[in-house]
C-alpha cells in the first residue's frame, strides 16, 4: 500500500510539472501552427486577410466549404520563392560555417582557461545579450556605413589594387556580417558547455603514446566535441533562415531572405493564405535538413565515441 501510495505521488508530482510547458507549447506553439495550417488552405480575402469559410457556389448557389491548394501550388511552381529559399539556405550555411570557425577556438580558449578569467570570458560573450537586437543592427550600419572608417580604409586599400570603390552597407556581405555576428554567441556557448567537460587525461594518453598536439585535437577534441558542434550549428542555423530584420535593415533587393517573403505576405500584401503556405514550406525543409544532419552525424564513429 505504502508502494502504492509513494507511486501515485509520484504521477501527480510528474503531472504537475510537466502541466506548465504542456499548456506553454499548446497555446504557444500547437495552436498556431494548426490555425496556420488552415489558412493555408484558405483563399486570401478580397481586402487582406482570408476570405469566408462558407461561401455560395455562383452556378448552383448551394453553400460550399472555401478550402483549395492554389496557394500550394503557388509556391511549388514560383521560381522568386524557390530562390529566396535557396538563398536563405546559402546565407544560413555561411554564416554557420563562419560562426564555427570563430567560436570553436573561442570556447575552447574560454574552456581551458584559468578559472578566475573564464567567468569574465564568459560575461564577455553574454554582454551584447544585454543590449536590444535592433540597437547592435543600428551599430553595424554606422560601422559599415559609407562615411565609416572601416568603409574608407577598405576602399582605399581596393583602389590600391586597382579595384573600384564597394559599399560595405545595404549589400549579401553585411547581412552575412551580422547574421555572424548575432548568432556568434549561441555558438560559443554550446562548444564551451561540451570542451569543459573534456577529461585533460586523453589528450596526455594520447601523448604518452607518441601523438602530438595535432593529433590530439583531432583525433580527441574534435570526436568529443561533435555534440556541442551540432548543437551549436543547429541553434545558429535554423533561426538564421528565417531572418527577415537584419536583411532589411543592411541588404537590399538582391539580399532578401524568405522570412522577408513571409513577413510582406502578412504586413504588407496582407496574403496570409501565402504566407502560411511559405512558412509551412520553410518548417518542413528546416525540419527535413535537421533530421538528415542528425542521421549522418549519428552514422559517424566521432559522435558514437562522444556518447560513450
Amino acid at each position: 500500500m505504502k508502494n502504492m501510495g509513494k507511486l501515485q505521488n509520484t504521477s501527480k508530482e510528474k503531472l504537475v510539472l510537466s502541466l506548465p510547458p504542456s499548456i506553454y507549447l499548446v497555446f504557444l506553439f500547437l495552436i498556431p501552427t494548426l490555425l496556420m495550417v488552415f489558412i493555408a488552405f484558405r483563399e486570401p480575402g478580397d481586402y487582406g486577410g482570408v476570405a469566408p469559410i462558407f461561401a455560395k457556389d455562383p452556378d448552383t448557389g448551394q453553400s460550399i466549404i472555401n478550402l483549395t491548394l492554389s496557394g500550394f501550388e503557388y509556391a511549388f511552381t514560383n521560381a522568386f520563392i524557390w530562390k529566396l529559399f535557396f538563398r536563405s539556405i546559402l546565407y544560413s550555411v555561411i554564416t554557420t560555417f563562419c560562426c564555427l570557425i570563430i567560436g570553436y577556438p573561442l570556447a575552447l580558449l574560454i574552456a581551458k582557461s584559468n578559472k578566475k578569467y573564464r567567468d569574465l570570458l564568459l560575461l564577455l560573450v553574454i554582454i551584447p545579450f544585454w543590449s536590444n537586437f535592433l540597437i547592435r543592427v543600428y551599430a553595424w550600419m554606422i560601422i559599415l556605413g559609407p562615411s565609416s572608417g572601416l568603409s574608407h580604409a577598405v576602399n582605399y586599400l581596393l583602389g590600391i589594387i586597382g579595384i573600384a570603390p564597394v559599399d560595405l552597407l545595404f549589400s549579401s556581405s553585411a547581412v552575412i556580417i551580422c547574421l555572424v555576428y548575432i548568432n556568434l554567441p549561441f555558438m560559443i556557448l554550446p562548444l564551451y558547455a561540451n570542451l569543459e567537460k573534456h577529461d585533460g587525461a586523453l589528450l596526455e594518453a594520447c601523448r604518452d603514446l607518441g601523438g602530438t598536439n595535432r593529433d590530439a585535437f583531432w583525433q580527441i577534441t574534435i570526436p568529443l566535441s561533435l555534440p556541442g558542434i551540432l548543437a551549436g550549428c543547429g541553434l545558429v542555423f535554423i533561426p538564421c533562415i528565417g531572418m527577415f530584420v537584419v536583411p532589411e535593415l543592411v541588404g537590399n533587393t538582391c539580399s532578401m531572405m524568405i522570412g522577408n517573403l513571409i513577413k510582406q505576405q502578412f504586413l504588407q500584401t496582407m496574403n496570409w493564405p501565402l504566407g502560411s503556405v511559405t512558412s509551412i514550406v520553410m518548417t518542413l525543409s528546416v525540419l527535413g535538413i535537421s533530421l538528415f544532419v542528425g542521421f549522418i552525424a549519428s552514422r559517424t564513429k566521432g559522435l558514437k565515441y562522444a556518447r560513450k
